[in-house]
């Protein structure tokens, strides 16, 4: 064997602790696919007293992490801090402006910046690899990027976020609530004490404008992507949906059409016979539809020590072995330059859960709305009378325009017997 590939660790959270257990662990076998040992040399985190599960002896400990990707006598820089500014993105410029490969879990960093560090890692000629980037143990990356390398990929869906999944997973199986659901997600440490990026769909945007760069082969585009979360979601919503032959998925959705790519992440009903409907829990699944492969489906663990480590350490690897390939796919000056599709132009069908008055003519003026825009019903459910004066009532239509749907739900919202806000649900068929 040659020569050690030497490891420096920014970031010694759950997931810097485990690189470190899966490199001592499964030491051997690594090296024999590497063609070499793969050593950790150097680390940086915020608290050196703190107890993180593995031992730290022996390697050279750096309280700056910029000063530690210019200085240590390291082969590589892993970076798992996190952020897309601050210490990580200072880290991994330094690095790169050494010419170091760097390994990085970070979406956040990608999706927002990930353009110029692709530019800045292709004119030093050092890697910049990120596999754990996206559904943590799922090798997603290397399959959209070289094993359909030779397809033309025309839609990416996947499940990108756990804690939305587990949520909405419980919801259904308990018929318990959303609110109740989040805060018991977060005793058990699915969700952070503060949520907002899970349940808000910033953190599935975020690995969906990475797939997107890499399935299309274009720059990334964060700003592009349509972030709606779960938060308004209900336990009837659910229940409807099962009755209808549907489940609800938070699903990230990137696909190439006439006019260029549109890339949404938003609740979505998909019918139960498709792979990714019975995807629970915290796991994830990314689904890619290549012109000659067709559709292939990847599922697991999206998160946690283990699976993200997994994941790093792949990189590990192939950084060993020489393996190098551009971050997007292809070099900067082949990468597309085609635009992305507005939501406005989205064309599905929708369900519809109206709260309105429980008398007659309501249902002809909401339906005269919805016939005005062009949009036509394919199914309508209501329960029964109310001894409140208050009926749900749930629509669904036939594929339309998501722009005419958004003119038609202020109007309908702006009826004086629709007492709440409608709550809209795509339909995807997938």
């Amino acid at each position: 064997m040659t020569a050690p590939l030497s490891v420096a660790i920014a970031g010694l959270g759950t997931v810097g602790a485990g690189v470190l257990s899966v490199l001592r662990a499964n030491a051997e076998l690594i090296a024999a696919r590497a063609g070499r040992p793969i050593i950790v040399t150097a680390v940086s985190a915020r608290d050196r007293g703190r107890d993180r599960g593995v031992p730290l002896d022996g390697l050279r400990w750096y309280d700056d992490p910029v000063a530690m990707a210019r200085e240590a006598e390291a082969d590589v820089v892993v970076e798992l801090i996190g952020g897309s500014d601050g210490p990580a993105r200072a880290l991994v410029e330094a690095a790169l402006a050494a010419g170091r490969p760097v390994v990085t879990a970070n979406k956040a960093l990608l999706a927002l910046r990930g353009a110029e560090l692709a530019r800045q890692a292709e004119e030093a000629g050092a890697a910049l690899a990120y596999e754990a980037a996206v559904a943590g143990g799922i090798p997603a990356i290397k399959a959209l990027r070289e094993g359909l390398a030779a397809n033309r990929i025309s839609r990416v869906t996947g499940i990108l976020n756990g804690t939305c999944n587990y949520i909405l997973t419980c919801m259904r199986e308990q018929k318990r609530e959303f609110g109740d659901v989040l805060a018991e997600a977060q005793k058990l440490g699915y969700a952070e004490a503060d949520p907002s990026f899970d349940i808000d769909g910033v953190d599935a945007a975020h690995k969906l404008a990475i797939l997107a760069a890499l399935a299309f082969g274009r720059p990334v585009e964060f700003g592009a992507v349509h972030v709606e979360g779960i938060r308004n979601i209900t336990a009837t919503d659910i229940a409807l949906a099962e009755e209808l032959g549907y489940r609800i998925k938070l699903l990230g959705i990137a696909e190439a059409g006439e006019g260029g790519v549109a890339a949404r992440v938003h609740p979505c009903m998909v019918p139960v016979s498709h792979p990714i409907a019975v995807v629970d829990g915290v796991y994830n699944a990314v689904v890619a539809e290549g012109d000659f492969v067709g559709r292939v489906v990847l599922e697991g663990r999206g998160a946690g020590a283990g699976p993200t480590a997994s994941a790093v350490v792949a990189d590990l690897i192939d950084i060993a072995r020489g393996r190098h390939t551009p971050v997007w796919g292809a070099a900067a000056a082949s990468l597309s330059s085609v635009p992305s599709r507005p939501m406005e132009s989205h064309q599905g069908a929708y369900y519809l859960r109206l709260m309105v008055l429980d008398r007659p003519g309501v249902i002809a003026d909401v339906t005269g709305v919805l016939r005005d825009h062009g949009i036509s019903l394919e199914s309508m459910i209501q329960r029964g009378r109310s001894a409140v004066g208050a009926v749900p009532v749930v629509l669904t239509t036939h594929d339309c325009g998501e722009a005419a749907m958004r003119d038609a739900l202020g109007r309908i919202a702006a009826l004086e017997a629709v007492l709440e806000p409608p709550a809209l649900i795509r339909i995807e068929t997938l």
